[in-house]
């Protein structure tokens, strides 16, 4: 009989985005490795998704168990347009108006840690009876939305024996976008309490990246010795049929672009180039940043394209020349370590990375030989670099170590060492 483990995660088909690819391809995976994963997630007729992508449901294995539950949907005032319910915490909702300011500080004093806790009620009650029925040992809860860890807190205590394991693909109260819902004192207090009781009672602790661990770590005396690093990665089979093909000279950039993302220096380089480039932007782009870029671009040598499938987006990465990696600009931009980073890897492109030279991902780069890490307004060295690019190997190999398959093979391994 193989090892049962249970997956508590809000995001799941048809939501979209590198969060829910984590999950989906460790699902994939882990039945290889002799563990049967259990998924409990949010009923979509009642989920509060900022994308969707129908695509991602062909990746489920139709012998998955799945199970979803209702939830109350605090986002009801989104209602009306559903396009609007916020993306990456409001990163890309720079509302300055009455309005979005007072529901930004609604969000952020009233519904702690996050708007999602509409499910937690529901998904107690599933995983409680999922655990007796099943007789499961192992759970495991991934964020964000980080008000899903409090349901393994609830869970830990019900159950003292299970062996519940966090998985935190972000900070929590260091994220970069945190201020923006004017979080009095109190409300930092409560939220600050929430995670440091998660990082204190779970068995084990996830992360993504080495500078998240060490600032998870740094909360908690204790939490470093049982936090582990499995990062993002990328699944072999989503590129093995998709052909390398580019006419001209593109650089592609996906996902969002918020106005914290500064691209003002690459923006330099790109109009000092001898040569035509078109700059492609696949995904939700700010007003501002869109009216910066076509102030200094010429529209011919831009393209926007809104969010797409992965398959597409994929395809994308595999018909350009480069990819544009942004690291948003805040203190914590050294832990940020973004999903697509590892596709990007995958796509055999080089990688142009706009942030901190002694960050996550900048090291990454340095490892693999699949790019270069620049600061923000290092535009000379930027313009240097795409002189380079098209004399650069066509297709890089994709570093294994960052394979979904070998991912999910290090997650086993922390799982029989720490299971009960």
């Amino acid at each position: 009989m193989p090892d049962k483990v249970l997956i508590i995660t809000y995001y799941w088909p048809p939501s979209g985005g590198a969060g829910v690819q984590r999950w989906v391809k460790f699902a994939k995976y882990m039945p290889e490795f002799g563990w049967e994963p259990i998924i409990l997630t949010v009923d979509r007729a009642y989920a509060a998704y900022p994308v969707t992508d129908s695509t991602l449901l062909s990746e489920i294995p139709v012998s998955l168990q799945v199970f979803s539950t209702p939830a109350t949907d605090y986002f009801t005032f989104y209602k009306k347009d559903k396009s609007k319910i916020p993306s990456a915490g409001f990163a890309i909702n720079n509302d300055n108006s009455l309005k979005g300011k007072l529901l930004r500080f609604i969000r952020g004093n009233f519904f702690i840690p996050d708007p999602r806790k509409g499910w937690n009620r529901f998904a107690l009650h599933k995983a409680s009876e999922l655990i007796r029925i099943m007789g499961i040992r192992n759970v495991i809860t991934t964020s964000p939305p980080h008000s899903t860890q409090l349901i393994g807190l609830r869970l830990k205590k019900r159950f003292p024996g299970i062996n519940w394991i966090t998985d935190l693909r972000d900070p929590w109260t260091d994220i970069y976008y945190y201020d923006q819902f004017y979080p009095t004192i109190l409300a930092r207090l409560i939220d600050a309490g929430y995670e440091r009781k998660v990082l204190k009672t779970a068995d084990s602790i996830i992360t993504v990246g080495e500078s998240l661990k060490e600032l998870y770590s740094s909360k908690v005396p204790g939490a470093k010795n049982r936090a582990t690093i499995i990062s993002n990665g990328y699944d072999e089979e989503d590129f093995s049929d998709i052909v390398m093909k580019c006419t001209g000279y593109t650089i592609t950039y996906t996902g969002t672009l918020s106005d914290i993302y500064p691209i003002e220096g690459f923006l330099k380089a790109i109009t000092s180039s001898e040569t035509k480039i078109l700059l492609r932007f696949i995904g939700a782009v700010s007003d501002k940043q869109k009216r910066s870029i076509l102030t200094t671009l010429k529209s011919d040598d831009v393209q926007f394209t809104s969010y797409t499938d992965h398959r597409t987006a994929v395809r994308y990465t595999r018909e350009s020349s480069a990819l544009l990696l942004i690291i948003p600009k805040h203190v914590s931009s050294r832990s940020i370590l973004t999903g697509k980073l590892f596709e990007y890897l995958a796509s055999g492109r080089p990688v142009i990375c706009l942030g901190p030279t002694d960050g996550d991902a900048a090291k990454i780069l340095d490892e693999t030989g699949h790019g270069k890490t620049f600061g923000y307004d290092d535009t000379e060295n930027i313009k240097d670099f795409l002189k380079q690019i098209p004399e650069m190997a066509d297709n890089m190999p994709a570093p294994k170590g960052y394979s979904r398959k070998e991912l999910t093979r290090k997650l086993i391994s922390m799982l029989q060492a720490t299971g009960r």
